[in-house]
């Protein structure tokens, strides 16, 4: 009999899949009706996600953690389906539903209605990204991987125009290609090992023979290119940035979760099949994780100096993030990783808050600014009149350019990492931990240090220019108009970047004890398989000739 409150497991899944085609039997003139389902589904999902976190935090008898094993059809794994809501999985899920309520929040006040399906679309995004946190196994894995890209597809065209058709071209392609790459990986892995199950792969690898080692390998380096691409790992990451400045502000918000899906997955197979206790294949593809990350921060901050456009800035800012994640898993430390825990949810909390913030401070600003008007806006004309200039003198700063430039300077402080915030925090955290290393710092090591510090000057630089041209020099444009219902979640998601500094401790010591028990895949492998031996062909389906041919007992 599986306990009432494990059931909680399946309902992020369920519950948007089945509001979204519910709301699919009414036409856009009931509006009103899709908009009341799908806020009351977002805040649902919060509840539950929140619910779930404290579960999983809460230790029962001698054990440290709990984990919410959830076999569907009641099929015992790995033979069947089955969702996990571990630490890390908790987490993706609750930070999911802060960001569903958040942009969706924003999208009712205008958004919603620039094209069909919105709600709908939304819901099954929401449902993919929560079932991609919480599957045990690769297979559905891709399933939940479709699913999410399917609505993103149908969310970046949202609103239409030249720029989100042309941004959907590359999109579109791009995530196809890494979609079959993801079935190539994962074939030549079940070809291998004759399970998909992650917990039943964290077992079998160290047993595999040399010549099965090498395919296992291969396929995971092929299954790893598909989600580095969805990572935005350089050179896989040119289709980004211009694909998250096309499209409409809250759909680019959201969309500062999906790269997390990548560095999520990345992060948990890395650790159970690569990590400490994985034998010969220990560390597979570090190395890689971690100079493709600082390429990919350097390449982050070279873009954020030359961005013209805010939206542009946002999407650097996002693979500077991503950048930070997956080299922070390529050290391979536990102290490291717990610091890139808090440093994921900080910047995904502010990058999301930045991209709904440039909506609403480029909505009063004239069409058609080009740079050089920009550069006389800033050093001035040598022809303009003094006498003109002194009338600008003692003139207010209308309150909505002052609410709208103060949440500007805490995103800028958020995302360069300025003290005392918790972007702070978490670079502080992951710096002290690798230099804390016992022995010589390798020079590596150096490097990524300077990278972090050099892209937050960076960011700082930009985001400062952009700041002073949209919000300190007098333009020939309209103070927007700002609706509560935008303002809330933009406060909302500052506010609660501001409480994880406050709280930093208690938040800390959940990433540590998170990033903690990702070095132990033996434990997770009990959780979820139970006690069965780890011998090869006891995990094998192939023993029993329920795989394809291959090994036999």
């Amino acid at each position: 009999m599986i306990p009432a409150l494990d059931h909680l497991a399946i309902l992020p899944v369920v519950l948007p899949l089945a509001v979204g085609a519910f709301i699919l039997l009414f036409d856009e003139r009931r509006r009103l009706l899709k908009m009341s389902l799908s806020l009351a589904t977002v805040f649902t999902l919060l509840g539950i996600a929140v619910t779930l976190v404290v579960l999983v935090n809460t230790p029962t008898g001698d054990r440290w953690s709990t984990m919410i094993v959830y076999p569907l059809g009641n099929w015992p794994p790995p033979f069947g389906i089955v969702l996990v809501v571990d630490r890390l999985a908790a987490l993706m899920l609750l930070l999911t539903a802060v960001l569903g309520c958040a942009t969706l929040l924003f999208a009712m006040a205008r958004w919603h209605s620039a094209g069909p399906r919105f709600y709908t679309l939304f819901l099954l995004l929401l449902m993919g990204l929560n079932g991609a946190f919480l599957t045990g196994d690769l297979f559905n894995l891709f399933v939940f991987f479709e699913i999410l890209l399917a609505a993103s597809y149908g969310l970046v065209l949202h609103g239409s125009g030249t720029a989100r058709v042309r941004a959907g071209l590359h999109y579109i392609p791009i995530n196809l290609v890494a979609s079959s790459l993801f079935l190539v990986g994962v074939a030549v892995i079940y070809g291998v090992t004759g399970t998909l199950n992650m917990a039943d792969l964290s077992r079998i690898v160290p047993t595999l023979p040399p010549d099965e080692r090498i395919l296992m390998e291969s396929g995971a380096a092929v299954l790893g290119i598909a989600f580095l691409v969805k990572a935005g790992m350089w050179p896989l990451s040119f289709w980004l940035p211009t694909t998250y400045a096309a499209a409409c502000a809250p759909v680019a918000a959201m969309f500062a979760i999906m790269t997390k899906v990548g560095i999520y997955v990345i992060l948990r197979l890395f650790l159970l099949c690569f990590g400490d206790e994985a034998g010969a294949s220990e560390e597979f593809g570090a190395l890689w994780l971690y100079y493709g990350g600082m390429a990919t921060i350097l390449f982050g901050g070279i873009g954020v100096l030359a961005s013209q456009s805010m939206q542009r800035l946002g999407g650097y800012s996002v693979l500077i993030s991503s950048g930070t994640l997956l080299a922070a898993i390529g050290t391979g430390n536990s102290a490291v990783i717990s610091g890139a825990l808090y440093y994921l949810v900080t910047s995904t909390f502010a990058i999301c808050a930045y991209f709904l913030l440039v909506e609403l401070i480029e909505r009063g600003q004239a069409a058609g600014a080009d740079v050089l008007a920009v550069t006389l806006e800033i050093f001035g004309d040598p022809e303009e009149d003094i006498e003109d200039e002194d009338e600008e003198v003692g003139v207010a700063i209308p309150a909505t350019i002052a609410v709208l430039g103060g949440a500007f300077v805490a995103c800028t402080a958020l995302l360069a990492g300025l003290p005392p915030l918790s972007g702070f925090i978490a670079k502080f955290a992951m710096l002290s931990a690798l230099l804390n290393e016992a022995g010589d710092i390798p020079a590596a090591h150096w490097a990524f240090v300077v990278l972090l510090m050099m892209s937050g000057l960076a960011t700082l630089i930009a985001m400062t220019r952009n700041g002073i041209r949209t919000l300190w020099v007098p333009a020939e444009s309209e103070i927007p108009r700002v609706r509560a219902i935008e303002a809330i979640p933009v406060g909302a998601l500052l506010l609660l970047c501001a409480a994880m500094t406050f709280a930093g401790g208690p938040a800390m010591r959940y990433m540590e004890a998170t990033a903690q028990i990702l070095y132990w895949p033996s434990e997770y492998a009990r959780d979820v398989l139970g006690s069965r031996p780890a011998d090869h062909t006891a995990s094998d389906p192939r023993a029993s000739g329920h795989g394809p041919s291959g090994a036999t007992p």
